[in-house]
């Protein structure tokens, strides 16, 4: 009998019976492979890698649980249905009776995703923690082209981006951005959210490229699922500072669209009669009113506002969103640092700077912000106007009331939190590197030059006192404990001196009495011929006599070997210091020298 057989019939056990590949599954569900993937994606199930694949190594593995999930779910339902309704479109298309067609068309079966995330997320904070892939597939697609053959829609483009800003615009507004880097790929954002940290990746404002080598049906089906999730973070982060969702835009920011910029002062003028109060009008007046214009349904409304949209005016809308919305009071401290940052600052933006990255950043630390364009706050000859960001070799026009720095200084100062100075980005000068703040130098074992000259201006920034070299921050912390130690060493270094004197006091004499009796015996046993040679043995026996200096510095070298590491390295510190302060004197007679000498020669 084999050692694997199982008679007919017995119940599976084991990995036979917990896994099951790919083709079983689809087989087991009776829909395609492309259904089969996206109802994984959507429900959140991924292949499996089991001890013993007992089908092969070849095989995609899933749970068995797994798809008993995906073989009770709605949304299957839902796609069967939809798919035998294509059916019958498309058999009416095919005997030709256009209005059997039509009327199937307008009532198309749809769904929803709302229980699939309330699912996958039951509470808000889990749906916080997953929102990195969201944010970057979402800016992602903001950022594409919409191309028919990739099956990537204008609708889907136009809707990622008003997620996308809709998303900055609270960052902004609530102050909860914390690191930002400019990198090849785009660029880095991190912000702290109910505790959790945020990081995503926007592309750069250029023209991308489609590559061929990548499944878009694929990703498209990440990015429904994601849009969904996005639209429900935002609307519970609106409504948690009690601004309504979806934002209703500045209409005088959209004066390029007439219809839209109508549409959105009816929405005002709404909002407007429902904040004064309803009760001046009685409802016959309001029938009236209805009566004597159009009927317009908020839905319908709202979805021609969306259609509408212009891209160019959208940061700006919701940077004025960000001014009008209501204060929080509870704020931690790094909030209200990164609050503060450009509290003071104004800024203005030339055309060739990413204007959208920087109408996000700079809100979000506390400043205020112009471009060059209709809809702009202020303009360019705005007197208050503290720095202006230009990203080109030179500047012809130039304000004397203001600073010319490059974009990078922006995003600098972000990482650092301070204000650095100006001098080395100012236009036309190639800017110290951009460091990364999402690398630990520390724990790397590299710390950059630059890194060191903003840890020192930081420093200043907030009265601190470095270290001196040789002595450790927890000294600092302590510096009680500092005081008890430089007394302890003092006093031993105070011992060790005296014993030093005392030895080379009695050095001292012994080698001159040694001296003495070298030299009586010498002239004692000499005659008068012989004199130069008994000269040569005294020299000789006073070469051959030990080197005070040596014994001086053997008894130093001993003395910091047996003090402790912590001692030595302030010894190391005091012997430094004393160096510099003899350099600099030396340096002051020297120059008195020369003063003196060239008097003398004018003379």
């Amino acid at each position: 009998m084999p050692k694997h057989y199982r008679p007919a019939g017995k119940k599976k056990e084991g990995n036979a019976a917990r896994y099951i590949t790919r083709s079983q599954a689809v087989k087991y569900l009776q829909v395609s492979l492309s259904l089969f993937r996206k109802l994984c994606i959507l429900k959140g199930i991924f292949p499996r890698e089991p001890k013993k694949k007992v089908k092969g190594n070849h095989h995609t593995y899933y749970h068995t649980k797994d798809i008993l999930f995906l073989k009770h779910e709605p949304l299957l339902e839902k796609f069967r249905e939809m798919r035998a309704y294509e059916k019958k479109i498309k058999k009416a298309v095919s005997k030709k009776n256009r209005d059997l067609a039509e009327r199937l068309l307008t009532r198309k079966p749809s769904y929803t995703l709302d229980m699939l995330i309330r699912e996958r997320y039951p509470k808000f904070i889990d749906a916080v923690r997953d929102l990195d892939d969201c944010l970057s597939m979402v800016h992602l697609f903001a950022a594409l082209p919409a191309v028919e053959r990739e099956k990537i829609p204008v609708n889907r483009v136009h809707n990622c981006r008003r997620l996308g800003h809709e998303w900055q615009a609270y960052i902004a507004r609530t102050h909860k951005l914390r690191k930002t880097f400019i990198s090849v790929k785009g660029i880095y954002y991190q912000a702290e959210l109910d505790g959790q940290k945020i990081t995503w990746l926007t592309p750069h404002a250029l023209q991308q490229v489609l590559p061929d080598d990548v499944d878009y049906n694929i990703m498209l089906t990440f990015l429904e699922f994601y849009e969904t999730l996005q639209a429900f973070v935002n609307f519970k982060l609106y409504h948690s500072i009690n601004v309504k969702y979806p934002p209703i835009l500045d209409p005088r920011l959209e004066a390029l669209a007439a219809d839209l910029y109508a549409l959105s002062r009816y929405f005002d003028n709404r909002a407007s009669m429902t904040e004064s109060a309803t009760t001046s009008f009685s409802e016959s007046d309001v029938s009236k009113d209805q009566g004597k214009g159009p009927n317009y349904d908020e839905s319908e409304l709202r979805l021609a506002q969306l259609q509408q949209q212009l891209p160019s005016n959208e940061p700006g809308a919701l940077m004025h969103l960000v001014q009008n919305a209501a204060e929080t009071d509870e704020d931690d401290s790094e909030t209200r640092e990164c609050k503060t940052l450009f509290k003071d600052v104004k800024f203005f933006l030339s055309r060739e700077v990413p204007r959208e990255s920087l109408l996000f950043v700079i809100p979000a630390f506390g400043g205020s912000v112009s471009w060059d364009g209709e809809g702009a706050p202020f303009k360019e000859t705005d007197q208050n106007i503290t720095h202006q960001i230009v990203d080109r070799p030179t500047q012809g026009h130039k304000f004397l009331s203001r600073e010319y720095v490059q974009p990078q200084w922006i995003y600098d100062c972000v990482n650092a939190r301070i204000l650095l100075p100006v001098e080395e980005y100012i236009v036309g000068r190639i800017p110290p590197p951009h460091l990364s703040p999402f690398v630990d130098n520390e724990a790397e074992g590299y710390v950059p030059e630059y890194a060191e000259t903003i840890k020192r201006l930081q420093a200043a920034a907030r009265n601190e006192v470095l270290p001196m070299p040789g002595v450790g921050k927890e000294d600092l912390d302590d510096p009680q404990n500092l005081l008890v130690e430089g007394v302890i060493d003092r006093a031993e270094a105070i011992e060790a001196a005296t014993k030093k004197r005392k030895m080379s006091v009695l050095q001292k004499q012994y080698h001159d009495e040694l001296k003495k009796e070298l030299r009586s015996t010498q002239i004692s046993t000499a005659s008068d011929g012989n004199k130069e040679s008994v000269s040569e043995h005294i020299d000789a026996g006073e070469d051959s006599l030990p080197d005070l200096s040596q014994i001086s510095k053997d008894a130093d070298s001993m003395s910091k070997i047996v003090m402790p590491r912590k001692k030595q390295k302030l010894l190391k510190a005091m012997e430094i210091g004393k160096e510099r302060k003899q350099a600099s004197v030396d340096r002051l007679k020297e120059r008195k020298r020369k003063i003196e000498e060239g008097k003398k020669s004018g003379k």
